[in-house]
């Protein structure tokens, strides 16, 4: 097994030198990897070169959800094998599989794991392999952006604005050949559980199981959000639905904010989402 680190300088917050915490952790290992450190103002396609031109089996993305997501997209369709160093400020598809936040737990995971396959869905031609979504949420990622306070105060700061001023939408879903209108606060395409802020909003999701699944938050509100955050009880119906599907497609009458992975994109009218034909393989825990 050879490991490539694809290490992106910029994620994050903190001041943590990654790839020399990488070249401490090998120093006398069998194995010596080789490290990639992602320049300033990087192309992806810098990504898939490196990639292409390396004879490595397992490419350990170190960085946020938006590295993992550009090192996953290189390696749909090959036979390598995606390993996460966490280096983020959600650090959100980390804690969805499972990943250790420790460097060198999450490095000895790289070095000890089996590769486990993980679907993933393709919303507006979009790579999501955690979560996505229109309304609330993807105002709220905005804001974020915008704040000069990062990690977890950050997003309440953002929630907290966002929730004073709530848009909603007219959303008509379309799912297995049913037409589902609905007012909502936000629609999600869920591969995942929950947000990096800890925040469960997909009780059953799996990412292993060939489906995703819509859920549609009717009202939002602190108690909702302190149930998803908290206390994790189940849900109320006259509030939320849950819908699982392989392919969907989402109107909101309105333009709607719209995010995929963490990563704010704009606002759209619509959502077309269907499970992506390849699966990705990646190192983590076992599943339960």
């Amino acid at each position: 097994m050879k490991l490539l680190f694809i290490v992106n300088p910029g994620s994050g917050s903190n001041s943590t030198d990654y790839a020399a915490e990488i070249e401490s952790y090998f120093t006398g290992h069998d194995q010596q990897p080789e490290v990639f450190r992602l320049p300033e103002g990087f192309d992806p396609a810098d990504i898939r070169n490196k990639i292409d031109t390396s004879n490595a089996t397992v490419v350990v993305a170190v960085g946020g959800d938006g590295t993992i997501k550009l090192v996953a997209e290189c390696l749909l369709g090959t036979d390598r094998a995606l390993g996460i160093v966490p280096g983020g400020s959600a650090n959100g598809l980390a804690k969805e599989l499972g990943i250790p936040m420790n460097i060198t737990a999450a490095l000895d995971l790289c070095t000890n794991a089996e590769p486990h396959p993980v679907h993933l869905t393709r919303v507006n031609g979009h790579l999501c392999i955690h979560l996505s979504d229109i309304g609330f949420n993807a105002f709220v990622v905005k804001r974020f952006e915008d704040e000069k306070k990062r990690g977890m105060w950050g997003y309440v700061r953002a929630a907290s604005k966002t929730l004073m001023n709530t848009p909603y939408m007219d959303v008509d879903l379309f799912v297995d050949g049913n037409t589902i209108r609905r007012r909502a606060a936000m629609v999600v395409i869920a591969n995942g559980t929950r947000y990096g802020s800890g925040a469960l909003i997909n009780p059953d999701g799996r990412i292993d199981d060939r489906l995703f699944e819509i859920v549609i938050v009717r009202r939002i509100s602190f108690t909702e959000i302190f149930k998803m955050m908290v206390t994790h009880r189940p849900y109320d119906p006259k509030k939320t639905e849950i819908f699982q599907t392989s392919k969907a497609e989402i109107h909101s009458k309105k333009k709607a904010h719209f995010q995929v992975d963490g990563e704010y994109l704009g606002k759209t009218h619509t959502l077309k989402a269907v499970l992506e034909k390849q699966q990705l393989k990646v190192l983590m825990p076992p599943r339960p």
